[in-house]
């Protein structure tokens, strides 16, 4: 299992919520997928069923099951990791700064807590 951790920029928040696939909401159909675009070597260790998760505004906001990784049609050595529907908010005690590319999950997945508000910045 390789568990990813990706931070959405600040500047994104609300674009990113707009996007959909969030926790709770009503599956919108088969067809329905979204993906996060990286450019990040460790894309290759991570398979489907594996979390990918989000910190935005230093905390962690919750993952989302990876339903596969696929390279990005016409950019050479960028990735989309895709997922479906699945997120749940949660969040660890620890605050996380924001970073670039991505990263391996580095705490045990027993301090995850409920995130009931995670939109909020």
């Amino acid at each position: 299992m390789a568990d990813l951790v990706g931070t959405c920029p600040k500047w994104f928040w609300e674009d990113w919520i707009a996007e959909g696939g969030l926790p709770d909401e009503p599956d919108a159909g088969p067809w329905t997928e979204w993906g996060w675009g990286t450019g990040s070597r460790l894309v290759a260790s991570i398979k489907p069923g594996d979390r990918f998760y989000v910190v935005a505004h230093g905390k962690l906001r919750g993952y989302a099951p990876v339903l596969r990784v696929e390279p990005v049609e016409g950019e050479q050595g960028a990735w989309e990791i895709i997922r479906r529907l699945g997120a749940v908010a949660c969040t660890i005690p620890q605050p996380i700064p924001g970073f670039r590319g991505l990263r391996l999950r580095w705490w045990d997945r027993s301090v995850e807590v409920p995130f009931p508000n995670w939109k909020q910045p």
